[in-house]
């Protein structure tokens, strides 16, 4: 039986979801001009070198652009890619502008699996998550899923910082959360 903070936390993740998909085109290549600068600055600061993104899907700030500078600037891009022996985990895979691609099983673009191209967690520099809903607190809500909870789960202890990518109407005052959620170090937002 589902708790009354679940069904809030489904209830919150739908409305944010619409609210989202709402935005207009204009708003959206606005929303990833803004990203993209702010997230080339806090590279910057960081001497970052390898980068964790996504593709993005579902209303998500569009991150091609990101990915785009990021290459031009001879940057290492990764991608989350679901973990084919542990369900609910992630992996990161180099991303290169040729890089086969594959749909997973939620519909997402990711890199066709070679364990090659897998960069241990503790030597990315940034992770850049996708969000639903955030509050000013750093905690962020996610699709539902826990993939980036269970990936986040000991970034304090990493070499790496994470870092949410949102659009201003994703922000609530105060989300719901639960034993597991991990709030990240810092959110952009557009």
């Amino acid at each position: 039986m589902k708790s009354t903070q679940q069904t809030f936390r489904n209830q919150l993740r739908q409305q944010i979801r619409k609210t989202r998909a709402n935005l207009t085109a204009l708003q959206q290549r606005q929303a990833e001009e803004s990203i993209t600068q702010q997230a080339i600055v806090l590279i910057e600061e960081r001497n970052a070198q390898h980068i964790a993104l996504y593709i993005s899907f579902d209303g998500e700030i569009s991150t091609e652009k990101l990915i785009k500078t990021l290459w031009a600037q001879g940057k290492q891009v990764y991608l989350p890619v679901l973990h084919p022996f542990k369900p609910n985990h992630l992996l990161f895979l180099r991303y290169l502008p040729d890089t086969p691609m594959c749909q997973n099983k939620f519909g997402i673009w990711e890199p066709k699996l070679n364990v090659q191209n897998v960069l241990p967690l503790d030597e990315l520099d940034i992770l850049f998550t996708p969000l639903v809903a955030f509050d000013k607190q750093g905690n962020r809500l996610g699709m539902g899923g826990g993939f980036y909870d269970r990936t986040l789960q000991n970034w304090q202890n990493s070499s790496f910082i994470p870092v949410g990518l949102a659009h201003q109407c994703q922000q609530v005052e105060q989300l719901p959360t639960e034993a597991w959620d991990v709030p990240l170090h810092q959110i952009l937002v557009a």
